[in-house]
C-alpha cells in the first residue's frame, strides 16, 4: 500500500460545490414558471431513463433554507449554481416574473447571511419552451433576448453578486441537444448543432457587453467542458482527432480568447456554419475576467470499422468511435484520468497567453453509494476528488492560475437523459422522502476546506 502525502493549497484557493436549476429546483409550474425545453423533452416518452422528469427533483424551491443552511455547515465559500431563464422571464423575451425574482433574490440573500460567495449561470441547458417554439438557439433573435435577459439579471442582482457565467457547457446543449438528439430539444440536425454552437457564443459575447452597461465591477466569464482526445485501442486517424479537438475544445477558446474561429473546423464544417456572419467573432471575443472549465475524463476515442461512420456529436467527423470502456470506471462509464487534467490545463496556458484566470466550475464522479444505518460510505468518490485534486495542484504549481474548485455535485439530482439513476452528490438525496444525508465525501470535503488541502491518503 502507497501514500499520497498530505497538502496544501494557496491560502487565498476558493472551495465551493456546484448544481443546476432544473436538476435541483422542482416547482416546474409555480409562481409564474412557465415550462423550459426540458420539461418537455422529460414528459416526452422514451427520453429520459425510467420515464423521470424534474417535476419535483430535490424540492430545493422548496427546501432552500435548510440547503443553504446544509452548504454552510459543510463550509462552502462560494455556491454555482444556475438562474432558470423561466422563472424569470417564463417566455424568455417579454415580461419579467416577479415571483421567480423574488425566489433568487432570497437565495442570494440566504447565500450572502452564511458567508457564501454566490456565482450564478445564466444558461444551464433550460431554455424556456416558448422560445423553442420559435426556433431556439437556431433563431438569431434568441441571441439579443438572451443579452436582454442578461441585462435583467445585472440590474436587480448586480448591487450583491458580481461572479457571473454565461454559459454552461454550450457544446452539450448545441451538440448534444441539436446533433444526437440525447438532450433537449431532441434534434438531429448537424447544421442547426453548429448554428446553435455559434448563436450560443454570440450571445455570450451580447450578454457580457449587456451586463458591464448595467453595472462595473462585475467579474464575468464562461463556463466551457474541455477534454483531451486521446486514441486508444485501434488507432484513429490524426484528422479526426484533431477534427474532434477543434469541435470539442479550439472552437470555444479560439473564438472567446482569439477572436476566430479554428480555421480548419470552418473549412471542414463548409456550410453548416452558414449562420457565422461578419462581424460576430469580434462580438464574442469580449475580454473576460475569468474561465471556467469543468473537467470528468478524456475522451477516449479509436478508428471505427465503418471507416464511413459519422458521431453526430462531432459533425463531419468520420471513421472515428469512442474507445471499448475502460475496465476502472465510474458509475457513467467514463474512464478515471486525473493526469490528463493536469495535462489540459497546462496546454490552455500554453495554447492561449490571454487566458484569464480558472475557476474548476465542475468535477466530481457518479456513484450509487446508500445509505446504511444512516451513514453513507462513498470511498470511490473519495478517491476520485483525491486524485483530481492532487493533479489540479500539479497544474498550479506548474504556474497555472487556477482561483478555485467548485464539487459536482453538491447534491444527487435529475441527471438528464439518465434521470435519478446516476448519482454525482456528496449530498445523498432519498427521492421518496427527499431527506438529505451527507456522504462521507461531503464530510471529507468540509475538512478538506477547513484546512485548506488534502490529508494524507492511502492508495
Amino acid at each position: 500500500m502507497s501514500q499520497r502525502p498530505a497538502l496544501r493549497f494557496p491560502s487565498d484557493f476558493v472551495w465551493g460545490a456546484a448544481t443546476a436549476a432544473y436538476q435541483i429546483e422542482g416547482a416546474v409550474a409555480e409562481d409564474g414558471r412557465r415550462p423550459s425545453v426540458w420539461d418537455r423533452y422529460s414528459h416526452t416518452e422514451g427520453k429520459v431513463a425510467n420515464g423521470d422528469n424534474g417535476d419535483i427533483a430535490c424540492d430545493h424551491y422548496h427546501r432552500v433554507e435548510a440547503d443553504v443552511q446544509l452548504m454552510a455547515d459543510l463550509g462552502l465559500q462560494t455556491y454555482r449554481f444556475s438562474i432558470a431563464w423561466p422563472r424569470v422571464i417564463p417566455d424568455g423575451r417579454t415580461r419579467a416574473n416577479q415571483a421567480g425574482l423574488a425566489w433568487y433574490h432570497r437565495l442570494i440573500d440566504l447565500l450572502l447571511e452564511h458567508g457564501i460567495t454566490p456565482c450564478p449561470t445564466l444558461f444551464h441547458w433550460d431554455l424556456p419552451e416558448g422560445l423553442e417554439e420559435i426556433g431556439g438557439f437556431r433563431n438569431r433573435d434568441t441571441v439579443s433576448w438572451f443579452a436582454d435577459y442578461a441585462a435583467l439579471m445585472a440590474q436587480e442582482f448586480g448591487d450583491r453578486v458580481t461572479m457571473w457565467s454565461t454559459f454552461n457547457e454550450p457544446w452539450c446543449y448545441a451538440y448534444l441537444g441539436h446533433g444526437s438528439g440525447a438532450h433537449a430539444p431532441g434534434l438531429r440536425d448537424p447544421k442547426a448543432a453548429v448554428t446553435v454552437a455559434h448563436h450560443q457564443l454570440l450571445a455570450h459575447g451580447l450578454a457580457v457587453q449587456a451586463m458591464r452597461s448595467e453595472r462595473d465591477g462585475l467579474a464575468l466569464g464562461i463556463v466551457i467542458n474541455p477534454s483531451n482526445i486521446v486514441s486508444e485501442g485501434v488507432e484513429a486517424d490524426e484528422a479526426e482527432i484533431r477534427m474532434i479537438d477543434g469541435i470539442h475544445n479550439r472552437w470555444w477558446f479560439d473564438a472567446t480568447l482569439t477572436g476566430a474561429y479554428p480555421a480548419d473546423v470552418i473549412e471542414r464544417y463548409g456550410e453548416l456554419a452558414d449562420a457565422v456572419q461578419p462581424g460576430d467573432v469580434e462580438t464574442i471575443a469580449q475580454p473576460l475576467d475569468w474561465m471556467g472549465i469543468n473537467y470528468y475524463f478524456d475522451i477516449l476515442v479509436q478508428q471505427a470499422a465503418d471507416r464511413g461512420l459519422h458521431m453526430p456529436e462531432y459533425p463531419a467527423v468520420v471513421g472515428t468511435e469512442p474507445s471499448p470502456m475502460r475496465a476502472v470506471h465510474t458509475d457513467m462509464g467514463w474512464p478515471i484520468t486525473p493526469a490528463g487534467f493536469t495535462e489540459l490545463l497546462v496546454r490552455l496556458r500554453d495554447d492561449y497567453p490571454n487566458l484569464p484566470p480558472i475557476y474548476i466550475t465542475e468535477n466530481g464522479a457518479a456513484y450509487d453509494d446508500p445509505v446504511v444505518d444512516g451513514r453513507c460510505h462513498d470511498e470511490r468518490r473519495i478517491d476520485y476528488l483525491d486524485l483530481h485534486l492532487r493533479a489540479l495542484l500539479d497544474a498550479i504549481e506548474e504556474g497555472v492560475d487556477v482561483r478555485g474548485y467548485y464539487q459536482w455535485s453538491l447534491l444527487d439530482n435529475f441527471e438528464w437523459a439518465l434521470g435519478y439513476d446516476k448519482r454525482f452528490g456528496i449530498v445523498h438525496v432519498d427521492f421518496d422522502t427527499l431527506e438529505r444525508t451527507p456522504r462521507d465525501s461531503a464530510l471529507w470535503y468540509r475538512d478538506v476546506i477547513a484546512r485548506g488541502g488534502l490529508p494524507e491518503h492511502s492508495d
